[in-house]
């Protein structure tokens, strides 16, 4: 994974200075969010925005995982992030925990919803059937292959026609390797309905990939 350098990258934020202008490089490899910031020479960093930076910089990859998954469009993903960010960096004052990362997420989480229920989204939760997803391929194992690069696009294409909750667990969980405790945190629902979620959502991505199997064979 490539990764950032420190003395380059730095969050894009207009409050910041009116001097400051925005570029954004997105690699192809991850579709990794880059926001640089070209200072003035003289310019020094603010006593706020060094800590910012510190402590949300390096979350900036997860945060666009995030969003892609719940958005499945890039350009939504990009704009999500940067407003995010832009929530984060205004509230960043009353931000006083450890966990910077599920504290992030959780604002791109929410920003990301907003963008969904804008748009009147049909998808963001569904139900569940028992009886349909008691039965299927064992040897089909959602959380293996979401781990498996290689399985990379067939993933891709059965998460897309899964509901947003479905995908922004299994995103957290599988991807980003989070706790049920901060993905609870994140999504603002009990741990037991993360484990129940969770199930659910393994058991729907399952239905899903063994059509795509099948159909590939």
């Amino acid at each position: 994974m490539p990764g950032y350098d420190a003395n380059k990258i730095a969050m894009a934020l207009p409050l910041i200075t009116a001097d400051a202008s925005l570029t954004k490089d997105f690699e192809s490899n991850r579709k990794i969010v880059k926001f640089v910031v070209v200072k003035k020479p003289e310019e020094e960093p603010t006593e706020e925005l060094l800590p910012f930076e510190e402590a949300m910089l390096p979350h900036l990859d997860a945060a666009h995982n995030l969003a892609k998954w719940l958005l499945r469009n890039e350009e939504d993903a990009q704009d999500v992030v940067q407003e995010a960010y832009l929530r984060a960096f205004r509230s960043f004052s009353g931000f006083h925990g450890t966990n910077g990362r599920a504290w992030l997420l959780t604002i791109v989480r929410n920003t990301s919803y907003t963008l969904l229920k804008k748009r009147h989204a049909v998808d963001l939760t569904t139900t569940f059937d028992e009886e349909i997803h008691a039965t299927g391929h064992e040897s089909v194992n959602p959380a293996t292959l979401l781990e498996h690069s290689e399985d990379a696009q067939l993933i891709k294409e059965a998460m897309d026609e899964l509901p947003a909750e479905f995908r922004e667990i299994l995103t957290l969980r599988h991807q980003e390797g989070l706790s049920y405790k901060e993905i609870a945190d994140i999504a603002q629902i009990p741990s037991g309905t993360v484990m129940s979620r969770l199930a659910r959502a393994r058991a729907k991505l399952k239905e899903c990939l063994k059509v795509r199997i099948g159909m590939e064979k």
